[in-house]
């Protein structure tokens, strides 16, 4: 099994919830009501879109922003 590394976007809707965006794999948005829950979302759709080009033996994308690359995430601090 390999193992492959992406970065998510996760843009909080006004209506509640996340968006997760994978800007390497065009075409992947999911959505979960919770932070932890879109995480879970977006490491299945991307499971998913990869063992699908598996699959098909097609080429599968790298991330240029994940390798070496720190998780980035945005901290909000009420003080």
């Amino acid at each position: 099994m390999a193992k492959y590394g992406y970065t998510v976007i996760y843009e909080q809707l006004e209506e509640g919830g996340y968006q997760v965006i994978v800007p390497a794999l065009p075409g992947i948005v999911t959505y979960g009501r919770t932070l932890d829950e879109a995480r879970e979302m977006a490491q299945d759709a991307i499971g998913c879109h990869i063992r699908g080009l598996l699959k098909d033996n097609e080429e599968i994308p790298e991330d240029p922003f994940a390798a070496g690359q720190p998780v980035q995430e945005e901290i909000t601090v009420t003080v």
